[in-house]
């Protein structure tokens, strides 16, 4: 018997595994919500209602949370808003359906803006993933504030009872249930698209998302507020439901037990959220009356144990366990066919497998020298800490073709020098012109836009994601990435495609980056950042950690590049053999200024080289 597929280190399952399992969970899923009234008397359809209602919220926490990595505790606030705004509507205005659905449109739309304004505080660059769980945490508070200080006109503590449709708990669990269906299909279609991929880039590793080109807090902003107004609209139709609006609707509480269920359903999974919340709603039913605080103290208990034990919630280990149920079955059934399914190797079930193809381009710029193109310019570039100088007066130009090497010792400057270079807040003082254009204060996203790529120290790739997915997402700044499908073809451009082939990547590209060794993903880091077709390469020790053979074929690329496609690159390498086989001139610095400039064979055996490293020995 084929062994069940194990959870990763960080608990999950295979991503492929995932979702196949998660393919059959929603097939049955909605196999039993079809079969509901059949089998179900008028309360248990009216528990599941309400519970649909609510899994509809959980799905944006999940978007939110599990997919792009923000802790969200207002999603409560934004069905409130939905909730009140039919409330107002049908109990002062009119019951009529036609201002009911623009009360509907209305309330979305104003749960949009409110998530665009918790985006605006809580996104900006630089900001902590703390100030969005800040902002969501005071948001409850604030609309509970706001609707008791509303006093007789919102009902104040006791609710706004108002008049509704004439609808029946069958129709209302027919209505509810399909809303939770189509809106967790679209939620399922989204996250498996080209663009739900930049979720979980955000979510894995967001600074090299910026470095990417890509706008990290517009996607997170607009994102809060489309799950805002979804959340309005499930609020909205659960208040026609309950035939009340009430405070607790868009409280603290509710909001944390919108967190709670997601993370004990499994976030990151879609259907786990929401089987978690359509099982805990409707065994609190029926346990609840009988045993309140038992089954309360059960459910904190359960949540302590996932939370330390299960991290990945309870989805995944309930998927393994189907699966290994079902291998069992069919081989006590002795059909082939379940068997021959069931025991596939998780690497290759469901795996999206796309082929690799080169975007044609014109031959580059050739080199040049003396009088070529000037690609990067810095004009007196400095950083202080303070009191301590790390960078003074750096002045130098690069041109078209050309690899620069940056050398000196540690603690000379050079990592500071690419960050000044590639994210204008860091500079205290200076300019950076690349082709012609001053690049300013611009954060890296920006930076981008002008030809900048930037590799880093320690390889940073997207690990949850597969080889082909990050350069995907690299790919994102250049090709805008579809929102409803999966694209079967990677088109790269050459110089990423000759660093996949060089690199033997090309082999690997379904695989995990998280799997990769160090080599790989140095590899990987440089294709994602030449997938951006950038104009200046900065790069900050590519071959760290390389074996020979890796640390030839590197070279072997750059200097390609620099050739074929007039591609300036800036390479900082404390491998000086390295730099001295690629680099056409080197740049030394010494407590951050610049003491030699020029030539490799001129600098390499220079009398400044041998004191800066060691204090007038030889150079090896």
């Amino acid at each position: 018997m084929t062994p069940a597929p194990e959870l990763t280190a960080a608990g999950h399952l295979p991503r492929t595994v995932r979702w196949r399992g998660l393919a059959f969970a929603l097939s049955g899923c909605t196999a039993a919500y079809l079969a509901g009234p059949f089998v179900l008397g008028t309360f248990g359809q009216q528990i599941l209602s309400q519970a649909f209602f609510y899994a509809i919220v959980v799905v944006t926490v999940d978007l939110l949370w599990g997919h792009t990595g923000i802790l969200t505790f207002g999603q409560s606030a934004f069905f409130g808003i939905g909730a009140y705004a039919i409330a107002i509507t049908r109990a002062y205005y009119s019951s009529g359906i036609p201002v009911t659905a623009l009360a509907l449109i209305g309330a979305m739309v104003v749960a949009a803006l409110v998530g665009i304004a918790v985006g605006w505080l809580s996104f900006w660059d630089r900001a902590s993933p703390i100030y969005v769980a800040v902002v969501t945490l005071a948001l409850p508070v604030v609309f509970t504030q706001v609707i008791l200080s509303g006093h007789a006109f919102t009902g104040s503590s006791s609710g706004l009872p108002f008049p509704v449709p004439d609808i029946s708990i069958e129709q209302w669990y027919w209505i509810s249930g399909g809303l939770l269906l189509l809106i967790g299909a679209a939620a399922y279609v989204f996250v498996k698209s080209d663009a739900g991929r930049l979720l979980v880039a955000i979510r894995e590793n967001e600074e090299r998302c910026r470095y990417l080109g890509l706008k990290t807090s517009r996607i997170k902003t607009g994102l809060m507020a489309v799950c805002g107004a979804v959340a309005a609209l499930a609020g909205a139709c659960y208040a026609m439901f309950a035939n009340v609006a009430a405070p607790a609707y868009g409280d603290f509480v509710f909001g944390t037990q919108l967190v709670v269920w997601t993370a004990l359903g499994g976030r990151g999974t879609l259907i786990g959220p929401i089987l978690g919340t359509v099982f805990i709603n409707y065994v609190s039913a029926v346990l609840g009356g009988n045993f309140p605080f038992v089954w309360l103290l059960l459910v904190g208990l359960i949540f302590i144990v996932v939370v330390v034990y299960l991290p990945a919630g309870l989805a995944p280990p309930v998927f393994s366990g189907a699966l290994r149920l079902g291998r069992i079955v069919a081989d006590a059934l002795g059909v082939a066919r379940v068997r021959a399914v069931a025991s596939e190797a998780p690497e290759s079930i469901g795996r999206d497998r796309f082929s690799v193809v080169v975007r044609p381009e014109p031959a580059g710029t050739p080199v040049l020298h003396g009088g070529s193109q000037v690609a990067l310019e810095l004009r007196g570039v400095s950083k202080h800490y303070g009191s301590l100088r790390a960078l003074e007066d750096v002045t130098f130009r690069a041109h078209r073709g050309e690899v620069v090497g940056i050398v000196g010792p540690n603690g000379a400057g050079k990592t500071t020098l690419l960050r000044c270079i590639s994210d204008g807040r860091e500079r205290s003082a200076g300019e950076v012109i690349i082709n012609g254009a001053r690049i300013g204060r611009l954060p890296p996203q920006d930076g981008v836009a002008f030809g900048l790529g930037r590799k880093f120290q320690a390889p940073s790739v997207f690990e949850a994601l597969t080889v082909g997915d990050c350069l995907r997402v690299a790919r994102s700044y250049r090709a805008t990435p579809s929102f409803w499908r999966r694209s079967r073809a990677l088109e790269l451009p050459e110089a990423a495609q000759r660093t996949i082939e060089a690199t033997g990547l090309a082999a690997l590209i379904d695989e995990p980056a998280g799997t990769l060794p160090h080599g790989m993903k140095q590899a990987l880091e440089l294709a994602m950042v030449l997938a951006l077709e950038p104009a200046v390469l900065l790069l900050d020790e590519p071959t760290a950690g390389l074996t020979s053979t890796e640390r030839a074929a590197i070279g072997a690329v750059l200097t390609g590049l620099a050739q074929s496609h007039g591609l300036c690159i800036l390479v900082i390498e404390h491998d000086l053999d390295f730099v001295r086989n690629i680099s056409s001139r080197l740049v030394v610095l010494h407590l951050g200024r610049i003491v030699a400039d020029g030539p490799v064979s001129q600098i390499v055996g220079s009398e400044v080289v041998r004191q800066v490293y060691v204090g007038g020995g030889t150079v090896t």
